[in-house]
């Protein structure tokens, strides 16, 4: 029995012989169903007509991406480390080329994921992997399609993956989205977001919204919390879910100043 995608969003669901009624991910507010009806997909059928785009974005970090673009667009983020990396976030499609590429630079340990919009093919990249752990904070539960043993439910604002790599809870576009601090192999540390702190088109500045498709923003008390839960901190970088959406220095400030503009806008 396959999972089947929703072609909107790219998540899977649960083995079964049919396509599920609808797409639960989908019918929250936060994203949408597809003007033209709810359809489905398989990762074979993606296979057959798709490849993953892998792209070295600095010293130390890989974008994972398919093409033609599935659903929402978005990339994973692969850090290789000594005994296994961690992937944070997923895509669709899982392709042989892909997982020999990450196993040449090391293999997995972990996966991390910021949100159920990008649950995606999880458990895929597990069982490549030989079943590694997936984190996911435990307020995201009710929105995993796929139920698994390979999952690893959270429920602390912080945990640490070794080497480095912590996962925080900051909440805003989901109570149990996450982000990822990474310190860079230069040591002047990396954000990797989600759509929670959003790098815009003027990636000189980010964003924060309950819906970005519905444009439904939060509260000021929201993204002062958000902007709190990372301030402990150190980040010169923030990469958001897309290969544009990468904010290249001095984030930190970037990230207070966002917030001040957009609590001033909402006022």
């Amino acid at each position: 029995m396959p999972s089947f995608i929703c072609t909107t969003c790219g998540v899977g669901f649960a083995l079964s012989d049919t396509p599920p009624a609808h797409c639960a991910i989908c019918a929250d507010e936060r994203q949408y169903v597809n003007a033209k009806g709810q359809s489905w997909t398989t990762l074979a059928e993606l296979q057959a007509t798709h490849t993953n785009d892998i792209r070295e974005l600095e010293p130390g970090l890989w974008g994972i991406g398919a093409t033609p673009q599935i659903a929402i667009g978005q990339r994973a983020l692969f850090m290789p480390q000594p005994g296994g990396g961690v992937l944070w976030d997923c895509t669709p499609l899982v392709t042989d080329a892909a997982v020999a590429h990450i196993k040449a630079h090391g293999g997995l340990r972990a996966i991390a994921i910021s949100h159920p919009h990008f649950y995606s093919s999880m458990v895929d990249w597990s069982e490549a992997f030989g079943g590694i752990p997936i984190h996911i904070h435990e307020a995201n539960l009710p929105h995993v399609m796929r139920p698994s043993d390979r999952i690893r439910y959270f429920t602390e604002d912080r945990i640490d993956l070794g080497q480095g790599i912590t996962v925080t809870r900051a909440g805003g576009h989901f109570t149990g989205s996450a982000v990822l601090h990474w310190p860079g192999l230069d040591g002047k540390g990396v954000l990797m977001t989600g759509d929670t702190i959003m790098v815009v088109p003027d990636t000189r500045w980010v964003s924060f919204m309950y819906s970005y498709p519905n444009l439904i923003p939060l509260p000021a008390r929201e993204v002062t919390r958000i902007v709190g839960a990372v301030d402990d901190l150190s980040y010169d970088r923030i990469y958001s879910a897309w290969w544009d959406r990468v904010m290249t220095s001095d984030a930190k400030a970037r990230v207070r100043a966002s917030a001040e503009r957009y609590i001033a806008a909402i006022a």
